[in-house]
């Protein structure tokens, strides 16, 4: 039986909201999430060094994603990988970000291993 699947929000600092479709809060999934953010303009989060690969393509708007070896924009209709392990932070573009975030395995907040 195929099942239709309701968002469950949950609110971020900084104006970003988050509605899980899939994963640890919506469904109890532990090995995939998969959520849409809005992030106006300014936003940014942590850096991190996730335990989980994530898939982010983007809607509308764009996303500057930072690493090691410098930043990347990812524009509307572009998808960006960051692996499991490596060093990622994430801001919205100048006109904010509309996307999407496949996790693998799914998220959880301890295994992003954000920085302060």
């Amino acid at each position: 039986m195929a099942e239709i699947l309701r968002a469950t929000p949950f609110p971020v600092p900084g104006g970003k909201h988050i509605d899980e479709f899939v994963g640890r809060i919506s469904t109890g999934h532990t090995n995939v999430s998969v959520a849409h953010m809005t992030a106006p303009a300014g936003w940014s989060e942590p850096a991190q060094v996730p335990e989980f690969d994530e898939v982010t393509y983007v809607v509308s708007g764009s996303l500057e994603v930072e690493h090691r070896d410098g930043t990347q924009t990812v524009k509307t209709g572009e998808v960006v990988l960051s692996r499991a392990g490596a060093w990622v932070r994430y801001a919205a573009g100048p006109d904010g970000a509309d996307y999407l975030a496949v996790c693998v395995p799914a998220f959880d907040v301890e295994a992003a291993h954000r920085e302060d």
